[in-house]
């Protein structure tokens, strides 16, 4: 519990580390194992803020994990010491609160609490996580709504003095350039996708770069540039095969292009690597339509490469 161990005096308190900067949000089995190994010095420290705040992290690790009544157990002992908790701690409670309802598919629920969070950095010039919780809301809310939240969080990250606020620029321009990608508005979507992909340069994370050049690809495809799409998802092809990846998102690319240009012989070797991949895929598994277009053009089943 909270209490007791917090309650000892007379211990010289441990040096603790900034925990957030243990994340790796691919592999949150991995972060919550890191955050765990530091719950006997945080309740050694009597650092109640520490403590809870890391609680906070721990249920955003196992809510990725899709472990949601962990999750929520976890909060709840935050919970329990809501009278005593800083602000801040407050905010960090609501938006992964909030997080585990959305993940566990209750937006409803999830959206006073993301308002909430909001409300409060705003209030405390919390930029960083003022930020954080309007780009939740954009996703919890209504459609019609959710290009004025991105473009909040948008415009409070691009005026922000914190550096960690600042640094959510490319994802929201990303977010944004979905938002009207959805919408049909690619000249929109592809300024914003360019926008992403020089952000994400100037921070110099591979795996970033490559997502935002698919992006700018797939956006370039839509308008008919078909062309100028085709040598960005080559390129990125080529970057994989020397590094040993595949990318079913990227051969989904190249086969829509070999199809727009009339040439579904081609198209159709590159389809059925992309169903071969992108079913395995979490993120789509659950699109059954676009699994079964791939599976169709692709021919699955039959002779064809398999890139």
């Amino acid at each position: 519990m909270v209490g007791s161990r917090l309650g000892q005096a007379g211990r010289a308190k441990p040096t603790l580390p900034d925990f957030d900067k243990l994340w790796d949000y691919d592999h949150p089995d991995a972060s919550e194992r890191r955050f765990r190994e530091l719950l006997p010095a945080a309740l050694d420290s009597q650092d109640l803020s520490y403590f809870t705040q890391l609680l906070t992290q721990i249920a955003r690790a196992e809510g990725l994990q899709r472990k949601f009544e962990n999750a929520h157990r976890t909060l709840d002992r935050v919970d329990k010491a809501m009278l005593r908790i800083n602000d801040r701690t407050r905010i960090r409670y609501l938006l992964e609160r909030g997080r585990v309802y959305n993940s566990s598919g209750k937006p409803d629920t999830a959206k006073p609490l993301f308002q909430e969070a909001f409300d409060l950095s705003v209030l405390l010039k919390e930029d960083f996580y003022a930020v954080d919780a309007a780009h939740m809301m954009a996703i919890v809310e209504e459609p019609e709504k959710q290009m004025e939240w991105n473009l909040k969080a948008l415009d409070l990250a691009e005026n922000s003095t914190d550096e960690r606020a600042r640094n959510w620029r490319a994802s929201l321009c990303n977010n944004t350039g979905w938002t009207y990608f959805e919408k049909g508005n690619y000249e929109e979507a592809l300024y914003m996708f360019e926008k992403a992909l020089q952000l994400r340069e100037e921070q110099g994370n591979p795996d970033n770069i490559r997502i935002a050049k698919w992006c700018v690809g797939k956006a370039l495809r839509m308008k008919g540039h078909i062309d100028e799409a085709m040598d960005i998802q080559q390129q990125l092809f080529q970057d994989n095969q020397a590094a040993g990846r595949k990318s079913g998102f990227v051969y989904e690319e190249i086969a829509e292009c070999l199809l727009a240009v009339d040439n579904p012989d081609e198209a159709q070797g590159w389809f059925a690597a992309a169903y071969n991949e992108l079913r395995k895929d979490s993120s789509v598994a659950s699109d059954r339509d676009r699994l079964t277009r791939l599976k169709t053009l692709g021919k699955v089943g039959q002779a064809g490469p398999a890139y």
